[in-house]
Formats: C-alpha cells, sequence, structure tokens
C-alpha cells in the first residue's frame, strides 16, 4: 500500500529521544491536577487552609509513588499515536496498584498532621488520574491522526469493503492512513447490521446490492474482509464480485495478521485459488510427527511441484535427514537455496539421479536407509507423454517406480508411499495408463517384504507445473484468446500444500497396500474456470476470448477418483477414503518386468497395445484433430 503523503514530513516538535521523559512529566501533572482535583470534589471547591499542610505532604508522597510505579508498568514503551487497549490496560493495572500504595505511604509522610488527608481523596485521586491519563493519549492520538491522515479521506479510489466485521474495522482503520483508497461504504449480509456505521463507514445493504451500488458510487474495486468465513462463504462472495464486474481484492489470512507479519491493509488480489480451492485441511499432527520426526526422510521427483511441497511440509516435522532426490540440478539447486532461507535446522541432502537408475537407486537407499519414501518422480503431462514419449512414460512412471520400490524392499524401508492420480482410474491415456501399472506394481510388491506401502490418489493441483491456470494466466496477460479443449470438459482441482498435507496423512495411516482417495470436492468446468480468471484479471470477454481446440490426445471430458471394480471405506481423517483394488495375480509382476527390460525403443502403437494387456480397464481415446476455428461465443456458454 502506498504510504501516506507527508508521513515523512510531520513536524517534530519534540526531538524523539526526549518524547517519553515528556509523557512522565505529563503523567506527573496528570498526578498533581487529580490530586487536588480530588480535594476539590471532597470540600466543595473550597479547601479549609487547615487541611494544606497535609495535602502538600501528601501530594509529594503520591508524586514518588505513584510516578514509580507508572515506570514500573512499562508505561513510557509505547508510542502515543498508537495508544490502544493494551495501553488503557497498562495505566488500568498501575492506578490499581497506586490505590492500595499511595496511603500507606501517604499516611507515614503525614504522621501527626492534623487534620488528615480525606479517606475520599485516596479513593477519587486514582479515578481522575486513570482519566486524565488515558484521555490525554487518546487526544494526542486523533489528533496526530487528524494531522497525518484527515486530508487523505477524500483522496484515493473509491473502493467497497464486503463484510463488517472486526477484520473488516481493522482494514478500514488501516485505509484511512492511505491515499490509495477511499472507502464508500460496508456490505454485509447480517440484517442486525444494517444501517450501522464502522469508523464513519456505513454498511450499505448487502452483498447481493454489490453490482447496483458498484455502479452508483463508480466503485472499480471491491475487498473481500472475511479472513476467517468458512471458504464456501468467501468463494461466493468473490464470485458475486465476478458478477459485478468489480475487481476483487482480498485481506491476507488471518493468522498473518494476528502474528503481525502483515496489515489488515495488505490487501492482495483474489486469485482462482480463492474460487476453487476448500477450507483449510488440518491433519492429525500428533500421527504424522510420530513417523517423520527424527527419521530419514527420502522424496523422489523433490524439485517438482508436488514433490518440493512435500519436502517443505515434511521438514515442518523435523526429520533427522530430508533427502531430495531429482533428476534435475537446477530443480535441486533452487530446492536448496530455498531450505537454506526457510529451514536453516532442517540437514537436507541434495541427490541428483535417475529413478530408472537401479544403481544409483540402490547406492542412495543403501547407504542412508531412509525410515520413509515418498515416491513423487513421474511424467504427468497427459498429451506430451501419449504418442511420441510413450515408451519413455512407461519407462519413467513404471520402470522407475519399481527400481524405487524394489530397492526399498531390498533394504528394508519400513513405508514407501507411491504420489498416484485420478488418471489412473479407468484410465484412457498412456500416463494415466501407466501410473495404474505403477499402483499395481505396489502392490504386488506389498506382499514380499517388511516395507509397507501406501499408494495416494489425487486430482490436479492448482499451479502446478504443465497445468491449465498457469498457462490461462500467461494467455490472459498476452491479451487472449484462451484456449479450452472443450465446453463441456471438467476436472477436479485442490491446493498443491493441501494435497502434500494429505499424501502424509495417508503415509501415517496405512497398513500396507491401501490405495488412499483424497476427497477432491466437487468437479469444476474448465470452460467456466477460464472466464473467471478473465473476469478476475479485470478484462470482459469481449476482451479476451475463449476458443475452444478439441480434446488432445488422450483427453476424456472427466475424470474419475475410484475405479468401478474399487469399494471404498471411510478413514478417520474426513478427507481421505481407502478404495480395496482388485487383487494383483500370481506370476504378473515377473512378466511386466520382462516387457519393461527389453533393449528397443517401442512405439506408440504398440505401447498402447500392451497396456491393455497389462491394464484391462485401460481404454484408450480416440484421436481427434482439435479444431482451431472453434471460437467460443456468447451463445456457447454452459
Amino acid at each position: 500500500m502506498a504510504s501516506a503523503p507527508g508521513s515523512q514530513c510531520f513536524p517534530t516538535l519534540i526531538p524523539k529521544n526526549f518524547h517519553p521523559l515528556l509523557v512522565f512529566l505529563s503523567d506527573l501533572v496528570g498526578v498533581a491536577l487529580s490530586w487536588w482535583l480530588a480535594y476539590l470534589i471532597r470540600f466543595n471547591l473550597d479547601v479549609p487552609a487547615d487541611f494544606h499542610p497535609a495535602a502538600i505532604a501528601g501530594l509529594g508522597a503520591a508524586l514518588v509513588v505513584q510516578g514509580s510505579l507508572m515506570r514500573a508498568f512499562g508505561l513510557y514503551r509505547g508510542v502515543w499515536v498508537f495508544a490502544s487497549l493494551p495501553d488503557l490496560l497498562r495505566i488500568a493495572r498501575a492506578v490499581l496498584v497506586a490505590t492500595l500504595v499511595t496511603p500507606l505511604l501517604v499516611v507515614v509522610v503525614t504522621a501527626g498532621a492534623f487534620p488528615a488527608v480525606p479517606r475520599l481523596v485516596f479513593l477519587l485521586q486514582p479515578l481522575l488520574l486513570a482519566v486524565y491519563m488515558g484521555g490525554t493519549r487518546a487526544l494526542y492520538r486523533t489528533w496526530k491522526e487528524f494531522h497525518l491522515y484527515g486530508a487523505l479521506r477524500a483522496q484515493g479510489q473509491p473502493v467497497i469493503v464486503l463484510g463488517s466485521g472486526e477484520e473488516a474495522a481493522g482494514l478500514i482503520r488501516d485505509l484511512a492512513r492511505s491515499s490509495e483508497w477511499r472507502v464508500v461504504g460496508l456490505l454485509d449480509d447480517d440484517p442486525r447490521r444494517q444501517g450501522r456505521e464502522v469508523y464513519g463507514c456505513k454498511v450499505l445493504g448487502r452483498i447481493a446490492d454489490l453490482e447496483h451500488l458498484s455502479e452508483e458510487f463508480k466503485v472499480r474495486t471491491a475487498i473481500i474482509a472475511m479472513p476467517s468465513a468458512r471458504h464456501q462463504v468467501r468463494r461466493a462472495v468473490t464470485s458475486a464480485c465476478v458478477r459485478a464486474g468489480v475487481k476483487a481484492m482480498i485481506l491476507p489470512a488471518i493468522e498473518d495478521v494476528m502474528a503481525g507479519r502483515v496489515e489488515y491493509s495488505a490487501v492482495r488480489q483474489v486469485d482462482l485459488e480463492d474460487l476453487l480451492g476448500r477450507d483449510p485441511v488440518h491433519i492429525h499432527t500428533a500421527e504424522v510427527r510420530e513417523y517423520l520426526r527424527g527419521k530419514v526422510v527420502m522424496v523422489t521427483g523433490a524439485g517438482g511441484s508436488i514433490g518440493s511441497e512435500l519436502c517443505r511440509q515434511i521438514a515442518r516435522f523435523e526429520p533427522s535427514l530430508l533427502i531430495c532426490f531429482d533428476v534435475s540440478e537446477f530443480s535441486l539447486y533452487r530446492l536448496g537455496e530455498e531450505f537454506a532461507s526457510h529451514f536453516p535446522g532442517v540437514q537436507v541432502l541434495l541427490l541428483a539421479g535417475d529413478v530408472k537408475d537401479a544403481i544409483r537407486v540402490d547406492e542412495v537407499l543403501g547407504r542412508y536407509r531412509p525410515h520413509v519414501v515418498f515416491h513423487a518422480a513421474a511424467y504427468k503431462h497427459v498429451p506430451l507423454m501419449e504418442d511420441d514419449n510413450a515408451w519413455e512414460a512407461v519407462r519413467n512412471n513404471v520402470l522407475g517406480t519399481w527400481q524405487v520400490a524394489r530397492s526399498a524392499v531390498t533394504f528394508g524401508v519400513p513405508r514407501f508411499v507411491l504420489v498416484s492420480t485420478d488418471k489412473a482410474v479407468n484410465p484412457t491415456n498412456v500416463m494415466g495408463a501407466t501410473k495404474r501399472l505403477a499402483e499395481r506394481v505396489c502392490q504386488s510388491l506389498s506382499a514380499r517384504g517388511k516395507t509397507q506401502f501406501e499408494i495416494v490418489r489425487f486430482g490436479n493441483v492448482l499451479g502446478s507445473a504443465g497445468s491449465v491456470i498457469p498457462k490461462f494466466q500467461e494467455q490472459i496477460s498476452a491479451g487472449g484468446p484462451v484456449t479450452v479443449t472443450h465446453p463441456d470438459i471438467t476436472r477436479f482441482f485442490m491446493s498443491i500444500p493441501e494435497a502434500a498435507q494429505l499424501v502424509l496423512q495417508a503415509g501415517s495411516m496405512g497398513h500396507g497396500g491401501e490405495i488412499f482417495v483424497l476427497d477432491m470436492g466437487e468437479p469444476v468446468r474448465i470452460a467456466d474456470m477460464a472466464r473467471d480468471m478473465i473476469r478476475l484479471s479485470g478484462h470482459s470477454e469481449s476482451e479476451i476470448r475463449v476458443v475452444f481446440t478439441g480434446l488432445r490426445p488422450g483427453e476424456k471430458l472427466y475424470e474419475e477418483v475410484l475405479a468401478d471394480t474399487e469399494q471404498t471405506r471411510a478413514t478417520h481423517h474426513p478427507k481421505l477414503r481407502i478404495a480395496r483394488a482388485q487383487e494383483v495375480e500370481d506370476g504378473w509382476l515377473e512378466a511386466l518386468l520382462h516387457w519393461l527390460r527389453q533393449r528397443r525403443s517401442v512405439g506408440a502403437v504398440e505401447v498402447r497395445k500392451e497396456l491393455r494387456r497389462w491394464v484391462p480397464e485401460y481404454t484408450p481415446a480416440q484421436p481427434t484433430a482439435p479444431p482451431l476455428t472453434v471460437v467460443a461465443k456468447k451463445e456457447q456458454r454452459a
């Protein structure tokens, strides 16, 4: 946020080093004034002369006692312009103790004086002092904020705040110090708050009124001030912004505000995750910590989107050693730089290697003997793996899984977690079929040693490498068009941190051979997602078109999470279910390995033919030529 004009040139009348001393002197003046005012009230503004000696002696004692207590309670560590409830609480505590201690010393100092200090003075003076100290601080803050920010209230872009709770109040207070925004009002669906005011800003109506109010007040931006609301609520509010054609901004996470990492005014632009995501995932931390803390943990494909997030999540549980294994040296370098900055206390080992290289895999597992292996290395891009790279997809996704899993069994790794995909269910493409084969490889090995195998399936993750969202963002930045394969194509989505956390959770729950299915929520229509992204970027569909290009090789209109022949059962975690898949017959793995180990290049046609033999539920999608001339028009909307 832009800083307030004038904040750098505020006239400093008092040297900064002396400011706490002057505040202390002001409070001593308050002690004296409250002492004499208490006397005046006690005697109806006419203090008899006989009481003057005790009053003067008592004032000296009060100045010493109360001045010492005010310094002892830290009343001068704060800054007056930021005086708030904690400062008032410190004042209250100091005054309360002064109420008890002051009479004791005054009685000693004024011993023998007659008449003595009236008891009512001892009761009135602390109350008057508290009013003085709190009032002077409040007046100073009011004057200072008006001097600094009062002229800014009529400046800045008009903005409507959605929400009227504590978060909205904090936002309005922060925005009052900025020349960038001017709050014209608030919207809230709570009927009890209609017509109320928050720091001078009126609640103008309900969220549904955003469209006509934005036109009335010429508002082009709305700030969603509901960081603690359920995601369904924030998603509905964000959708209302999209429909109203206003740019949606959102407050930072409430935990970041409470921790002091950001201010309420540090709003960010709403992104697609705010529309597609879900409520935060809560994993059973104790279970995950039990099998990760103090252990050697290995992640293959550690430089990828899922692999790197797994490494970050694992680091939270303090493993004794985190082995990051990847074929890309640049990905490892980048991951190492990140860990050096953000996880300096975690011992990280960056190892380059190919999961298909049995010698390298055996060397790593044999030397470091990990307790847990998370196998995330895989080729995942469906069209790219469908034709020219089909055999490489088989070798990397199936043979690579076999090499790492076999080595885990050989060296007695207690746990092995395979990161799979929803595309392995009734696959229609080479990538999905290879991941289903990888699942069956792990299932067949689960009975051959002490290694406990778990498989975790989930759908697309927001912002992962090769996903559709970064592609859409690039196309929108370039002015369009945005390309979508089919008007009715849908996909499941979840965030990368959510997926990684559930993978860790599933790894703590299995007993061997299970397929864990993640709760992916409701499928999302890609065409609707593209339109939402266009609107969120501040453009209209007349400015950036949506173009339908036809299904790509291996694609299907919708993804499944569970195969027809499988059954699921609930777990103690609401986001995870267990699918018991078909049994793997004896001799199946040996026959598969015979095919995988052949020393020749296999064409895509033969790969698809063989995959149908190894994965009975695999049905290759019929190739379709992409109709590049098919353009999305308004009447084509779903």
